[in-house]
């Protein structure tokens, strides 16, 4: 009798028991899948950033190379051993500085020699002009001399053969004069020639100091001091000239109706960086657009002025160049993060005064370092998920991750 009734006793507990352990787990796994919607326990805990404004700068950015703004190949003009080299290669140099001293005592030789020549001529042309003096008095007088002797011809007192000697003596003595003349413009174009020859032989000495036409700095020496150097054919040194230098770039075709817009209404600033600096970029200004479009390329060629001070630009180096065309006043601008993709195109999650998020969206245009400028979609003030956006759906509420209100996680009082 009492085993019967502590059986039916302990049948009661157990199916007691399980009913409470059923309907507990039953309470729970409800309560865990459907959380009620705006609940603590539902909201997705994200950053928030809102929608503000910047002057966004309207840019081309390419790479482009150093070029010198000038270029001088140094060479020699006369022939001659090369006594002097007054630089060191790499030095920078002014216009007008002493570069190469060559050989001068050949010229030098050659100078006098033609002032010999010159001086001789001249008195050349001095005998010349004593013969024309004499022949011409002794012409006047057998002219003379001529026209008494026909008068007397006439007169019957001396024979015609007579008469006619003394003519013809007027007459040889008149192609005399005619030779003293010749021989005086003879001798005075050879003075002319001569002085030509000295004025050659004297650029030819100055020749012999080979100096910079350019301020630049020098590259390689090809020829040491005491070699012997030939005339127009063999290079020196090259000097590049550094202050101010060009930067050469290339932009597309499609670019160019713009540039041409903007450079009509003010100067257009272009900025280069060589790719390993860490410095700031050096700063210049659009000079040169070529007159035509590279076919092959389809690109045209454009020429940046930078007045290169500090010579933080070489020639040959590549750079990086932005071309700032204009300035968008007042842009709207979001951080890149916040702005998705998906298949109907840009889209960021708006967050409305009850803390739900719609999907909203946009159109986007420049980047300007880690924003984006929104063309449309959005207003100045309205506040975006910035980060989260894989656990969110429309409609869902949100939860502040970081209190501190600042752009990259803010807290949106509701």
């Amino acid at each position: 009798m009492y085993f019967r009734l502590s059986t039916e006793r302990f049948a009661v507990a157990a199916l007691t028991a399980s009913l409470l352990l059923t309907a507990g787990c039953t309470k729970s796994t409800s309560a865990d899948s459907t959380p009620q919607k705006g609940g603590p326990r539902g909201d997705v805990p994200v950053t928030i950033t809102k929608v503000s404004t910047r002057d966004v700068p309207v840019e081309i950015q390419v790479v482009g190379n150093v070029e010198a703004y000038s270029t001088i190949t140094v060479r020699a003009q006369v022939m001659g051993e090369l006594n002097k080299v007054s630089f060191k290669e790499g030095d920078y140099v002014k216009a007008g500085q002493l570069l190469f001293n060559i050989d001068r005592r050949p010229i030098d030789a050659e100078i006098a020699q033609v002032q010999a020549t010159l001086l001789r001529l001249s008195a050349a042309q001095k005998v010349a002009e004593a013969n024309l003096a004499r022949d011409t008095a002794q012409a006047n007088y057998s002219k003379s001399q001529a026209g008494r002797y026909q008068q007397l011809q006439k007169e019957g007192i001396i024979s015609k053969e007579q008469a006619d000697q003394y003519t013809t003596q007027a007459d040889v003595s008149l192609q005399v004069m005619a030779a003293d003349r010749a021989a005086i413009d003879s001798a005075k174009a050879d003075i002319e020639a001569t002085k030509a020859m000295l004025e050659n032989s004297k650029v030819k000495l100055t020749y012999t100091e080979v100096r910079s036409l350019i301020n630049g700095r020098t590259g390689n020496l090809t020829v040491k001091q005491g070699n012997l150097v030939s005339s127009g054919t063999q290079d020196l040194t090259t000097i590049n000239q550094v202050e101010p230098i060009y930067v050469t770039f290339s932009v597309p075709e499609a670019q160019l109706p713009a540039i041409k817009t903007y450079m009509a209404q003010n100067k257009l600033s272009v900025m280069a960086k060589p790719q390993d600096d860490s410095a700031g970029p050096e700063s210049g200004h659009l000079t040169f657009v070529d007159n035509a479009v590279d076919m092959t390329t389809g690109t045209i060629k454009l020429k940046g002025t930078f007045p290169n001070t500090n010579l933080k630009l070489w020639p040959g180096q590549f750079v990086r160049v932005t071309l700032r065309l204009t300035t968008q006043q007042n842009a709207l601008v979001l951080p890149n993060q916040a702005v998705q993709t998906g298949q109907d195109g840009t889209y960021v999650y708006v967050v409305k005064e009850d803390r739900s998020v719609e999907n909203r969206k946009i159109t986007t245009g420049a980047r300007v370092d880690q924003d984006l400028v929104i063309e449309s979609g959005l207003k100045m003030g309205e506040t975006v998920v910035l980060d989260g956006q894989l656990r969110l759906a429309p409609g869902m509420k949100i939860q502040v991750r970081d209190p501190s209100g600042n752009r990259g996680g803010g807290k949106k009082k509701s």
